[in-house]
């Protein structure tokens, strides 16, 4: 008999059960910017520079890359650097709270 015992964190249980997924990905290497865009049009901002495998690449190696995992997550086939939604998710909310800014959850 199998039995499946998966268990997910809050973080993996959230993308699961509200079928979260990106949609599209923009990088702009002239301003170190990498905009992740999902399926509930928010948007992620952050730095190609805070991530090891982007931070040295050049345009060209950034622009090169698929979504994976049904859109959780990004690879860049040149870098042999995979980003996951998961992540980006922790670090927005890392960030939030860090930074004390209200956060309104609607």
């Amino acid at each position: 008999m199998n039995i499946s015992h998966n268990t997910y964190d809050a973080i993996e249980g959230l993308i699961l059960s509200e079928g979260l997924r990106i949609i599209s990905v923009k990088i702009s290497p002239e301003n170190d910017k990498l905009y992740i865009h999902l399926n509930t049009d928010v948007v992620f901002q952050t730095a190609t520079k805070k991530y090891l495998g982007l931070k040295n690449a050049s345009g060209q190696e950034l622009q090169n890359y698929r979504l994976i995992g049904n859109g959780i997550g990004i690879h860049w086939t040149d870098l042999d650097e995979d980003l996951s939604l998961k992540g980006f998710l922790k670090d927005f909310l890392s960030h939030k709270l860090k930074t004390k800014k209200t956060l309104i959850i609607a």
